[in-house]
Formats: structure tokens, C-alpha cells, sequence
């Protein structure tokens, strides 16, 4: 099925700059959005909880910053960027009741609307404008005068100008300088889980793990199984990423370019592809959706004692160890 890709000469940006809109957060998106929407000539106030450790940055970034329920009163356009077990929560305490009619309600991933966790009043505006990179990505990228692919949704239509809204606002991040793709909310969820959990998250950090499992098993010390299972995957998908599979191919050797044919099938097979079947179905009936939410209201539990397992594996200890020998990097950085 073909998309919709739009590109600055598509969009007015005389209608993002009309509105006032409140970001709700301040974090990797949040400042992202927030600084972006400001360089853009857009009215924008930051709404944190009182006490916020991000209140005094914001400010020092030169944003307007007050509380949620400040924000949300003064707001047209209501972007939540918070995490999204919180939304819910948040929604009902300091934004539903601030709601207008013609009002625009915001989001950057589908995830509480899709699976009916918030319901918007009949006559306000629902949302969504996805960059897909994370929020540092976005706000350098629009600084050096680029920007990243955003995914412009809209859910509801109250206003009759839904679409011009998201798609402006879309522009002053600075997506329709590399383009904005239509989807809809269902398509940016579902998709968006499913790539975090077979491939890019799930898939890939159970691969490097397990190959670098394999090595160590069989006797090869986990520095030399760390390089070749983990290290050099950003070479790898560097090339891909830059030029395509094809130009990866050509620049690694005609040896490893011949074991890619054969030995990436043994790995991921048709019985991979069933179980990736079973992981899109999850998502789609909102199972997934469930279980994640069911693990916060207790805590975390389930996610904390992963985390924590994952933190001290032995791949992780080598590679803390390793990285630690590289000048350039920051070892273990946490942003």
C-alpha cells in the first residue's frame, strides 16, 4: 500500500504558529518538541509537575515553564509526552478537565489512544506527530538544518482542520524537511511495538546475547566474543543504514557475505517468523498492552528483575570493561 509523504512546500506553518500549545514533559521528546516549536516562531510553555527537576532546565533553555494544570488551561494544542504508563493518570488529574471544545490533544505515540487507556471528549482533536529518531536526534538534526521522518495521525477530527494542525506542527519540528509520512494511530502502535520487540529491542539484543553466549560456551574469552557479537554490529548496520543491505554486502568480505547466505536462515527461520506471528498478534488484541500495564500498577516487577538480570550478565560486565578502553567514548553514559 503506498503512503503519503509531504514535504515543506505541503504544509502552512502559519497554522502551528497561530496556536498555543503545551508540552506536557520534559524529556528526551519533550525537550526535543519543546525547543524545536520555540526556534519555530510557535507560542509554547513547558508543564511540569511543581518540584520537577527539569523545571529549572527548561527554563534555563529559555522556554516558558508552568504546572500541567496551568499549561493545559491555556494551551489550544496539548502535547503529552510522558511515558506512557503515566499518561493515563496524568490525563485525568491535570488535562481532562482543562479541555475546550476545539481544543487539540497530542501525542507522539499511539499507544493510550489505541488501547482506549484515555478517551478524548467528542469535540477536541486527536493527534499524533511521531518523529522516528529519539529526541536528542531531533532537536540536533533540526539544528544543523535537517530533520528526522515524522508520522503525522490524526484520531478525531472535531475541527474540520485536524490534518493542517498535526502536519504544521509536524513542520516546526523540523519533519518536513526530510518528510511527513500519513498513517494512523493503529499503524504507529502496533507497528512501533512490534519493531521495538522482534527486531530492533527484543530480536536484535537476544541475538547478540545469544551469539555471544555461544562463544563463551564453547571456550572463546568473552572480550574476543564481545568484538565479534556486539562491538562490531554498529559497523554492520552503519553500511545498511547509510546504503542498503547491497552496499554492506559489497563492502565486507566475499566470506563473510557467503556465510550471511547461509547461516542467517538457520538463525532466523520459519520458526522465528511464527513466533514474530504470535508477537504482532499480542499487539494487535492488546495483550501485550495489558501485561505491560498490569507490571506497573505492580511496580515494575516483572520489568526490574529483567533489568536487573540484564545489568549484570556477563556480556555486560565485558563490555563496560571494554569501552572503558576506547578514549572517544563516554563508557556507560546514561542521558
Amino acid at each position: 500500500m503506498a503512503v503519503t509523504v509531504l514535504y515543506e512546500k505541503d504544509v502552512d506553518p502559519k497554522v502551528i504558529q497561530g496556536l498555543k500549545v503545551a508540552i506536557i514533559g520534559y524529556g528526551s521528546q519533550g525537550h526535543a518538541h519543546a525547543l524545536n516549536l520555540m526556534d519555530s516562531g510557535v507560542d509554547v510553555r513547558v508543564g511540569l509537575r511543581e518540584g520537577s527537576k527539569n523545571w529549572k532546565i527548561a527554563e534555563d533553555h529559555g522556554l516558558k515553564v508552568t504546572t500541567m494544570d496551568q499549561a493545559a488551561e491555556e494551551a489550544d494544542v496539548i502535547m503529552i509526552l510522558i511515558p506512557d504508563e503515566i499518561q493515563k493518570d496524568v490525563y485525568k488529574e491535570h488535562i481532562e478537565k482543562h479541555l475546550k471544545p476545539g481544543n487539540t490533544l497530542a501525542f507522539a505515540h499511539g499507544f493510550n489512544i489505541h488501547y482506549g487507556y484515555i478517551k478524548a471528549p467528542e469535540g477536541v482533536n486527536v493527534i499524533m506527530a511521531a518523529p522516528k529518531g529519539p529526541g536528542h536526534i531531533v532537536r540536533r538534526q533540526f539544528t544543523e538544518g535537517s530533520g528526522v521522518p515524522d508520522l503525522a495521525c490524526v484520531q478525531q477530527d472535531a475541527t474540520g482542520n485536524a490534518w493542517d494542525i498535526v502536519l504544521s506542527y509536524c513542520w516546526a519540528l523540523g519533519g518536513a524537511r526530510a518528510g511527513i509520512i500519513k498513517a494512523t494511530f493503529a499503524e504507529e502502535t502496533e507497528e512501533d511495538l512490534f519493531g521495538e520487540q522482534a527486531v530492533l529491542c527484543g530480536g536484535l539484543v537476544s541475538l547478540v546475547t545469544t551469539g555471544f553466549q555461544t562463544l563463551v560456551d564453547a571456550g572463546y574469552p568473552p572480550e574476543l566474543a564481545y568484538f565479534e557479537c556486539y562491538h562490531e554490529m554498529k559497523m554492520i548496520v552503519d553500511l545498511m543504514y547509510e546504503s542498503g543491505i547491497h552496499f554492506m554486502n559489497y563492502s565486507i568480505s566475499n566470506t563473510a557475505e557467503y556465510g550471511e547466505y547461509y547461516a542467517g536462515p538457520m538463525v532466523i527461520n520459519e520458526e522465528s517468523k511464527k513466533a514474530m506471528d504470535v508477537i504482532l498478534k499480542r499487539i494487535q488484541n492488546g495483550e501485550f498492552a495489558k501485561e505491560f500495564m498490569d507490571d506497573c500498577a505492580n511496580g515494575h516487577k516483572k520489568l526490574l528483575e529483567q533489568r536487573e538480570a540484564m545489568n549484570g550478565s556477563l556480556i555486560e560486565t565485558t563490555g563496560a570493561k571494554i569501552r572503558g578502553m576506547f578514549s572517544w567514548l563516554n563508557s556507560d553514559k546514561e542521558d
